[in-house]
């Protein structure tokens, strides 16, 4: 296998479940980087070996928030 690893699909029974652990607000999936996002926080949360890490010192900001912060440094 190489080294580039591609995760499966997150399961949308887990999704439509799980929340944002700060705003209790839906979070969507985001393939492309492996995370689930919070819009209201503007949180990306990632997912380690399948498994959501929903702790909130564990989240970057969204790439959302990222280029807002970069527009405004």
């Amino acid at each position: 296998m190489s080294g580039a690893e591609i995760s499966p699909p997150l399961d949308q029974r887990l999704l439509s479940i799980l929340v944002c652990p700060v705003t209790k607000g839906p979070l969507t999936y985001d393939a492309t980087t492996n995370e689930l996002i919070s819009a209201q926080a503007k949180l990306a949360f990632p997912i380690r070996d399948g498994i959501p890490v929903m702790l909130p010192e564990e989240a970057r900001p969204s790439k959302a928030e990222f280029f807002n912060i970069l527009k405004a440094g």
